[in-house]
This record gives structure tokens, sequence and C-alpha cells, in this order.
């Protein structure tokens, strides 16, 4: 009997010893926060150096990116919110998961990152802009924005109270408080038998930067400093981007100065008073950036506050903190407002990762990664492999201070709506670490007889007109802000044809060629050569 006793005391021991051990594994399985502003350029940080680095904007996100990892080259593939949205989620690009533009839903069958984690254990939940149409049906949670939703006391659509689209509830309070408050009360309230993951995205500072009362005063009395090519820049661009012999100067592209001639900020904020480019230019970009930057302040402080919940609440070591913007932003360089451009300051994404379990403090990466690598990433994060169907990759290695292997040497880009908000051609292209390649072929994707069928051809005039069919090339090493369009410049030549070949290459590899979309594909032919 004594003999049997200690055999059954040695079997409960081992199977204790073996619970415990897997509690303790599933205790270490990270947490994941994914956070994300809406037209948070890398220039408007701190820890980016940019000219307004010294404005103390961001000193929560700041400290953040020392205590961790700072990607330098992280970019989006088409710079408008729902497609990048699309890329984020789907770990794909946009003719393989669907959404080449806002209007596009992504279909609910490609909600891929929450499927993805589920089957890892995970608890799911967004919270705050979602953008992409649909019912956020794959997460176990939601409460986010009706589409693009409202700066001040916006309601929601919140899993549990109703169908969608009907379960709609109230809030009181700046968006970016609201949405905070939101997803603490989900921390509090959260399965705690399972790690989590979070998406947390604000709508600010999006267009257009209605910013908390509290905020009027902030930058009040300081002159934000101004890119030079906010008034100078006779070799930036093409006949794609300014018509030939300028003829198109005041008809492409959003402007801060009073040059365009339907939107500009000298009409927005101030009824056409100012007159005068440099003028209208530097009115126009003081009050467009203080509306701004009080919006991105709004965003760091409340993330401050979601900072300190996690530490008091013993998670901030265990949980993987990443923080981004679903795409850049031009602010006033080229003369240029909003994104959708290829220009470095609207198709950068800050990109920044907390993980003190992996990840050394002061890390910078200069790796090119995309917003299709961020799925993949979070997902061998989670312990598990990114699947065949993602056309990202991962760069956990990089996160653990590893070199990778067969990395891509250049990232693909496309804007499709042409012309439509902000009067910015369709074209397309491909980055490397040193150079740029773009070409405009300035069409619409839907042919003409659709045109009248398409909600934003009887908003917008334009979408029927075809702009100049141009390249640009900028050697980015020399030429940073993109200044000196260098594609006619003989000493160029090889390093121009290789970025064609790269080019035709990514977009076969890709899945991103105009096989269906035959206009624009004569187009590209005629003009591949010029």
């Amino acid at each position: 009997m004594k003999k049997h006793g200690l055999i059954v005391a040695a079997l409960l021991m081992i199977l204790f010893s073996c619970s415990n051990s897997k509690t303790k594994t599933e205790k270490q399985k990270p947490n994941i926060i994914f956070i994300m502003s809406d037209d948070h350029a890398a220039q408007a940080f701190g820890v980016y150096g940019s000219r307004l680095s010294k404005l103390n904007l961001t000193p929560n996100l700041d400290k953040l990116a020392n205590q961790g990892i700072r990607f330098d080259n992280a970019f989006c593939n088409n710079s408008i919110c729902t497609p990048s949205r699309a890329s984020i989620i789907t770990g794909q690009y946009p003719q393989t998961n669907g959404v080449l533009d806002l209007d596009i839903e992504l279909d609910q069958s490609k909600q891929y990152l929450p499927k993805e984690l589920k089957k890892l254990g995970y608890s799911t939940a967004v919270i705050g802009k979602w953008h992409l149409h649909n019912e956020p049906i794959a997460f176990d949670y939601y409460k986010v924005l009706p589409g693009q939703g409202k700066y001040f006391n916006p309601s929601f659509h919140e899993k549990g109270k109703g169908e969608w689209p009907n379960n709609k509830v109230k809030s009181v309070g700046h968006s970016s408080d609201v949405i905070t408050d939101v997803t603490i009360d989900y921390l509090k309230n959260r399965d705690k038998t399972k790690p989590f993951f979070l998406m947390h995205h604000y709508k600010a500072p999006h267009d257009m930067f209605e910013y908390a009362p509290r905020y009027e005063n902030f930058l009040a009395d300081t002159e934000i400093p101004e890119p030079s090519s906010l008034y100078y820049q006779p070799n930036w661009g093409s006949e794609g981007t300014r018509g030939k012999n300028d003829s198109l100067i005041d008809y492409i592209g959003t402007s801060v100065s009073d040059r365009h001639m339907y939107r500009n900020y000298n009409k927005f904020f101030h009824k056409d008073s100012l007159k005068g480019r440099n003028n209208s230019a530097h009115i126009g970009y003081q009050t467009y950036l203080k509306k701004y930057l009080r919006c991105v302040k709004g965003v760091d402080d409340n993330l401050g506050r979601l900072f300190e919940y996690l530490k008091s609440e013993g998670l901030w070591e265990n949980t993987v903190i990443i923080y981004t913007g679903d795409q850049g932003m031009m602010l006033g360089e080229h003369d240029l407002q909003d994104k959708r451009w290829m220009y470095d300051e609207a198709m950068r994404m800050p990109y920044i990762m907390h993980y003190p379990e992996m990840i050394k403090p002061e890390s910078v990466s200069d790796l090119l990664i995309n917003n299709t690598d961020f799925a993949p990433t979070m997902i061998e994060l989670a312990g598990g492999k990114s699947p065949d169907y993602m056309q990202g990759m991962s760069f956990i290695n990089t996160l653990q201070g590893k070199e990778e292997v067969s990395w891509r040497k250049s990232t693909y880009y496309r804007y499709w709506m042409h012309i439509i908000h902000h009067y910015v051609p369709a074209h397309f292209g491909v980055r490397t670490k040193d150079y740029k390649l773009m070409f405009y072929y300035g069409k619409h994707y839907l042919p003409e007889s659709e045109y009248e069928n398409h909600y934003w051809a009887t908003q917008y005039y334009g979408i029927e007109r075809e702009t100049p069919h141009t390249w640009e090339f900028y050697d980015l090493k020399n030429d940073p802000e993109e200044l000196n369009n260098q594609y006619n410049n003989p000493k160029y030549h090889d390093i121009i044809a290789e970025l064609k070949a790269e080019l035709k290459s990514q977009r076969e590899e890709l899945n991103e060629t105009d096989k269906d979309f035959p206009e624009i594909q004569a187009i590209v032919d005629k003009h591949w050569n010029d």
C-alpha cells in the first residue's frame, strides 16, 4: 500500500509539473497591441529627426522607440486609408486582396490576421477606426467608427449591441480620448485566460484636424519650420505632375498655397483672403501644421495614458507594442497636402516596436519593409508560421538582432484613384534604399463607360481627364527631399534600366500587372521606353 501510495504521489507530481509548465508557457506567449493612427507621418515625430523634431510632439512615442526598435524604411504600397488597411490585415497587395481604392470592401473571408491569431489561442479585438466597410466579424470583439467617423462625440458599431450596421452606440468627447477609454475598458474586462491581440486605431490626425479644445494654445506662439520645397523647386516633378510648361500647375495636387484652383489650404482656412503664392503658402502652412500637430499631440498624450495602464497592470514586459500610421502625409513638401503620392513623405510609414523580451533598446533598422509584412511578423511573434497566401514576409530575425535571408531589394507602390479627391494622377513605381522610379500613367482604372455609375465621378471633376504619361527618377542618396527629377540624365541610364526590369518583375510576381485593364496596359507599353 505504501509503495502504491508513493507511485500515485509521483504521478500526481508529474501531472502538476506538466500543468505548471504548460501554464508558464502560455503566460510567456506575448500579447500584441497594434496601434495605428490615421495619416501620422514620420516627419511629425521627435525620434525620426525631421525639421519638426524639436517641437516636442511625441515624447511618449519617442520613448517607446528608444526603448525598442525604429524602422527607417517602412513604406505602404498604396498611400490611402482603405487599401493600406486591407494590406495590413491580409498581408497581400491590392490586386490580390481586391481593395484598390476607398470604395471597395474587403471581403469578410479575407480578415486573415485575426483569424490566424485566433488559431494560435489569442482573443482578438479591434477598437477605433476600421474603414474596411464590412463588419469585422473575424474579431471576438469590436467597437469601430462608422466609415471615417467623427472627431467629436463619435458613434461606434459595437459587437453585442445588435445586428450590423444597426449596432450603433454613442459616446461623448474627443475621438482620441474616447478610443483610449474604450481600449482601457476592454483590457480591464478581457478574457484573462488567453493572450490578447488588440488593434487600437485612432482617427486623428486625419483631415480636417479637429483637435481637442485643450490643445488650442499648443504651438500657438511657435513658428513651425517650413520645407524649402513649399516655395521653390524648379527641377522637381514632370509633365505628369506639372503639365507641359507648367500648364497643369493649378490643377494637379491639393496645395497649401493658393496654387490649386479648387483645393488649397488658403481657401479652406482663410476664405481666399490671402493672395500671392508666398504669402498664402506661409500662412496656409502655419495654420495647417498647427491643426495637424495638435491632433498628433492628442494621440501621443493618450498613448501615455495607455502605456501607464499597461505598466500598472503588469502587461508592459510581455506585450508586443507596435505603433504606425496607415500611411504618411504631405506636410507642405512640394506645396502638397494629403497623401496618395509616391513621394517619401506620403509613402513612408512610421514603424516602432517595443518588446523587451526580444528587442534590444535603441535599435534602429534600415530594412526595406512594407505594410504586407506586418501580419506575417505578428503571426511569427505569436508562435505561428506565416501562411503561404500572404505575400509579405516576416522580419522577426531583425527583431532578434539577426540578418534577414533573401530579403527584397525594392518595394512596389501603386496609387489607383486617378484625380479623385486631391487631384493626384494614377501612378506606380519601385523604391530601393537609394533610388526611386515612378511612372505616371494618368488614367482611372474604370472604363469610361462606367464613370457615370461611379460615386466619385459625380463628385469630382476630372476623373475622365487623362493626364500626361511621364517618368520620374530620384537619387535618394544625394537628393533625399526628391527635388531633382533625374530621369533624363544620361548618368543614370543603367540604373534606370535596372529599376525598370525590377519594376516589371515586381508587377508580375505580386499579381500587380494590368492584364485586366487593357487601356492602362496600352499606355504602359507605349511609354515604357520613353
